[in-house]
């Protein structure tokens, strides 16, 4: 009842179509730049080296990264590569890569 009293309630003016196509080009400018980020930004966790060692193993909550540098990923990486245990075996490939295999001195 109210849009035939006021028939001009329902519509935007030329400048309010304006700001909200402004408005939406903008959000999608952002949503596109965080996702471009989020695909192509490094991240700290994604491969040994330099003296680090990152470890996924499996977890009851799906999988879990054990991340070590310094002295206690050497530490980490001399108990893999005396043990058998499935953890051992998965972390001794990265403790390699990051430079601190069997033949590394401390």
């Amino acid at each position: 009842m109210y849009a035939k009293t006021n028939p001009s309630s329902g519509r935007l003016s030329p400048r309010e179509k304006r700001i909200f196509g402004i408005v939406g080009v903008l959000i999608i400018v952002i949503l596109g730049g965080l996702g471009a980020w989020a695909a192509l930004a490094s991240d700290s966790y994604s491969s040994s080296g330099n003296g680090c060692v990152n470890v996924t193993v499996p977890s009851s909550t799906g999988g879990a990264t054990l991340h070590y540098c310094g002295a206690a990923a050497r530490s980490f990486c001399q108990r893999s590569f005396r043990s058998q245990d499935q953890i051992s075996l998965r972390a001794r490939p990265q403790c390699a890569l990051a430079g601190l295999g069997p033949s590394a001195s401390p």
